[in-house]
């Protein structure tokens, strides 16, 4: 795959400017959906979790009454750990619809034999058909090889193999367009992973200094201080774990679906310059 995506630089600089605005689009989108999830964590927290009925002491807030207070008292932390899971929930389904709809309707194994049959008996007008009914990634980047294919059959200016290096070409271009498109967001959950646990963390170590605290005042221990910090601890520690192994699960899964795809691809480009050698030698 390392010279797949070496190659696929080159078309993106060649067009200039052309993707930056989409970038910029993306980067702000991502923000608005990260601060939407900060804002909902916060409401949350504030007005579902810090509800007077989650507590026996009401408007107190020191004693609660089921998990939504215990889960309250993890302090300041918890809306942002919150936060974080509501913003791998998004990128999950938003990745989710993306790679199955780039999977294609037909599994990219059977897809290539199709088209190799009908390369096979010279029906290309076949074989493309085939890569309308897969719609998907490797579709689209069969679909693009298989026109400049047809096209190269007919050109009786090239030599064989500079009539390969155009497919090859045509291929490296259609493929530069999906792999950006199957990767892109993939970043977030891995960063997810990562600082979940580290924020959880943190929210851990504000709560045993919380139980120190109540450990360290004159007389006996205030048990009610030591409980509450001991609670935020644990539920800090709790989501911060919890949103780390979602977020590792996820990751995991869309990077083994962007092999098999990528698989696929480079399958489907070789296949494509065989038959060609094979059948214009």
């Amino acid at each position: 795959m390392a010279d797949v995506k070496t190659a696929a630089a080159k078309p993106s600089a060649s067009r200039g400017g052309a993707g930056k605005p989409k970038n910029s689009n993306n980067f702000w989108i991502n923000a608005l959906v990260v601060a939407g999830c900060i804002t909902v964590g916060e409401l949350i927290w504030k007005f579902v979790l810090g509800a007077e009925g989650n507590f026996h002491d009401g408007a107190a807030r020191m004693h609660p009454a089921n998990i939504g207070g215990t889960m309250y008292q993890g302090g300041f932390v918890v809306p942002f750990l919150m936060a974080t899971f509501l913003t791998l929930l998004c990128f999950v389904v938003e990745r989710a619809l993306t790679i199955v709809k780039a999977k294609g309707k037909i599994e990219g194994g059977e897809f290539v034999r199709k088209v190799q049959y009908h390369l096979a008996n010279k029906n290309l007008d076949a074989a493309v058909s085939e890569c309308d009914k897969q719609a998907g990634s490797v579709g689209n980047v069969m679909r693009a090889g298989l026109v400049k294919y047809k096209e190269m059959t007919t050109n009786n200016e090239l030599d064989t193999d500079q009539k390969v290096a155009g497919i090859n070409k045509e291929i490296e271009e259609a493929t530069a367009l999906e792999l950006p498109m199957l990767e892109k967001n993939l970043v977030f959950l891995s960063t997810i992973a990562s600082c979940a646990t580290l924020l959880g963390l943190f929210g851990t170590v504000l709560g045993m200094i919380r139980s120190f605290e109540a450990m360290s005042s004159a007389g006996a221990p205030d048990a009610a201080a030591l409980a509450a910090g001991i609670s935020e601890a644990l539920i800090n520690t709790a989501l911060g774990i919890g949103t780390s192994f979602f977020a590792i699960i996820f990751y995991n899964l869309f990077t083994t679906i962007i092999d098999g795809i990528t698989y696929s691809i480079d399958e489907s480009g070789f296949t494509l310059t065989q038959s060609f050698v094979s059948t214009h030698k």
